[in-house]
């Protein structure tokens, strides 16, 4: 008879997702990771109002650094006063770019149904600013950041399809007021570029910065498995 050895799940590093996004969250567990959801609530309209020169690359970067460094102000800030330790926190944001102008989450149906007006028949670009911070097993804090840029052609949508998306609601919690893994996903031409970066963060970059923080990918995957 052949006895195997039972599987001993061996301490890993803490992944912590600075978003209340679920596609961004179903992404991240889709490959691999299980993140715990921690929400900067950074107020990402007031900031925005505050910066009327700047571009949505930039936009789109600043605010993935500003909530990436609130939650981990909050994670060195634990109730029972200890600091957490080895973790990343992975804080993403995204604004679509379109003739020029940059449009995050539409607020009422009258914006959202204009938007989509000018935006059908036409190619605009998706702009997902990334910021990880890594807490070391000292507690000690390293950083990296990147914006991936990916275009998007939507096409033509009849005015009954506008008005029904508009009533699904979905197009009111993302960036240009589309998605590509939900409903509007049919409204979408072609996607010229990373695809993940559409949904709201690009797992290619999101691996290279873990990279350059030194740590490996792979390790982060739900658990590490060794035989005993």
């Amino acid at each position: 008879m052949v006895f195997r050895a039972s599987p001993v799940i061996t301490a890993m590093t803490r992944v912590i997702l600075a978003s209340a996004s679920p596609a961004r969250l179903q992404l991240l567990r889709n490959a691999g990771l299980s993140p715990e959801v921690h929400v900067s609530h950074v107020d990402e309209e007031k900031i925005e109002s505050t910066l009327p020169s700047i571009t949505p690359v930039e936009l789109a970067q600043l605010l993935a650094q500003l909530k990436c460094e609130e939650v981990s102000r909050q994670r060195t800030q634990l109730p029972d006063g200890k600091v957490a330790t080895d973790e990343i926190i992975i804080g993403c944001d995204s604004v679509f770019e379109h003739e020029g102008k940059a449009y995050g989450k539409p607020e009422t149906s009258d914006i959202a149904r204009e938007r989509w007006k000018s935006m059908m028949n036409s190619t605009g670009t998706l702009h997902t600013g990334h910021h990880v911070i890594y807490i070391n097993e000292a507690g000690r804090q390293s950083a990296a950041s990147a914006t991936t840029s990916t275009d998007v052609t939507l096409g033509n949508l009849t005015d009954i399809e506008v008005e029904a998306y508009l009533a699904s609601g979905e197009p009111f919690n993302v960036a240009g007021g589309f998605t590509l893994d939900a409903l509007g996903g049919a409204f979408v031409e072609g996607v010229q570029g990373d695809p993940s970066n559409v949904i709201g963060i690009s797992l290619p970059t999101t691996r290279r910065l873990i990279t350059q923080l030194g740590l490996t990918w792979t390790d982060l995957w739900h658990q590490t498995l060794t035989n005993s």
